[in-house]
């Protein structure tokens, strides 16, 4: 079912400070904000040769990223993203072995304009999964 790392997320207090330090720290190519009102967030991608890292801010006060980083003030990993070639064909299988799929279960397009689902941190060793169809 699982293909590849797409990307590991990071959530942080301040998306620009985060991007520059990336960019004039580590010499990485950094992509330009996009806001997903949708997802509650403003992301840049960091990318590198086999995958990239997303920064995530909160975009407002009701998104998730400003409750993790209420717990989290300095930031840290949200979660990992792996490539699936069908999504509800994953979701399925998922649910049927007993996984839990966050929201209403149903894909949303996700930053790259791809469908996206996330799975509860407790069925997966306590970390946020993400699955993209590619």
């Amino acid at each position: 079912m699982l293909g590849r790392l797409n990307h590991v997320a990071i959530a942080v207090p301040d998306l620009a400070a985060a991007a520059a330090t990336y960019r004039d720290t580590l010499g990485a190519t950094v992509t330009a904000p996009q806001a997903l009102p949708e997802h509650g967030v403003t992301v840049v991608f960091i990318e590198l040769p086999n995958t990239k890292i997303e920064l995530l801010e909160p975009l407002g006060a009701d998104s998730t990223i400003a409750s993790f980083l209420a717990k989290n003030p300095s930031g840290g990993m949200h979660h990992v993203c792996y490539e699936v070639e069908d999504i509800l064909a994953a979701r399925d299988q998922l649910k049927a072995s007993g996984a839990r799929v966050l929201g209403d279960g149903n894909p949303k397009i996700g930053a790259h304009g791809k469908p996206v689902l996330f799975l509860h941190p407790k069925d997966f060793a306590g970390t946020l999964v993400e699955l993209e169809q590619v």
